[in-house]
């Protein structure tokens, strides 16, 4: 039922994304007319640091993303602070068109692949028709290929999978500001205990500073209401600097969250920054114009 639940939010999601989307073709023609001017370049990347931005791969672009976990600080001098340890992401991301874009990823935590879409429904701009906001829907599955821990119990494939949807609100107040929030639901097919929720829902907010044209700070936290994890889980914090150098976006970051995924650092951070739970990474992107 819980299944069936969440199929159902994802398609009503993408059907209103559907209509939204005649109408706001409709609309595009009057921007023209009207000289209205689609606000831009809120994020450097269409990551913040974990969470999605507000931004799309532009249309024809093949984004090559690589995302990279060192252990945690707290791991002292003997790991050297984290950096003999490491997990990996490698992704790829693509624009359908200016609204829509797809990608497809695979982790070293947890041996996971996962695959996403993203649509942006409203787009802030700016003259003759204002708009104050850009909104997006995000909805993502993923897949455990770890072995079964029990392989002698009757296992089922479908307790390998995880879902997220999400809506993305921001607004760009000036060159120099971005804010957004980011209403999340996850939902685990399978959890470890009868106590845990196999649906987690939280509040994510994210923030960018530009302090040049190339250099920019970003910081992001995951609100989970109490009652919703395990005793030792935690909600996410990050913090990291965006450095843009032609093609390439490098993005160096701390955060407590050691996955790369929703199913993740939404629900099962455990990193605590009051001890030195923290991991340092860095996500690389290179863009190539396919299309």
């Amino acid at each position: 039922m819980k299944n069936a639940a969440f199929i159902y939010i994802f398609l009503s999601l993408f059907l209103v994304c559907g209509s939204l989307s005649a109408q706001d073709g409709l609309l595009d023609l009057l921007d023209e007319e009207d000289e209205t001017e689609i606000v831009s370049a809120a994020f450097k990347a269409n990551r913040v640091i974990n969470l999605h931005s507000i931004e799309n791969t532009a249309k024809g672009v093949l984004d090559f993303k690589i995302s990279h976990r060192f252990g945690m600080v707290s791991n002292g001098i003997s790991e050297l602070f984290g950096l003999d340890q490491a997990s990996i992401r490698i992704g790829l991301d693509y624009g359908i068109s200016d609204r829509l874009m797809v990608g497809f990823g695979r982790s070293s935590f947890e041996k996971t692949l996962d695959g996403f879409v993203k649509y942006r429904i409203i787009r802030q701009s700016t003259g003759a028709k204002e708009v104050p906001l850009s909104v997006s829907a995000f909805a993502s599955t993923a897949m455990v290929t770890t072995p079964f821990q029990n392989p002698d119990r009757e296992n089922f494939f479908s307790s390998r999978l995880f879902y997220a949807a999400q809506l993305i609100i921001a607004r760009k107040f000036s060159d120099n500001l971005t804010l957004q929030m980011s209403p999340t639901l996850v939902h685990r097919n399978l959890v470890l205990l009868n106590s845990e929720a196999n649906d987690v829902y939280s509040m994510a907010f994210a923030g960018r500073i530009k302090l040049t044209n190339r250099l920019a700070v970003n910081a992001e936290y995951i609100y989970v209401p109490d009652g919703q994890l395990l005793p030792g889980f935690r909600n996410s914090f990050s913090l990291g600097f965006d450095i843009e150098t032609g093609g390439h976006v490098f993005q160096l970051h701390f955060t407590n969250s050691t996955s790369m995924i929703e199913k993740g650092f939404v629900a099962e951070t455990v990193g605590d920054w009051g001890d030195g739970g923290v991991h340092f990474g860095f996500n690389i992107s290179r863009v190539f114009t396919v299309k």
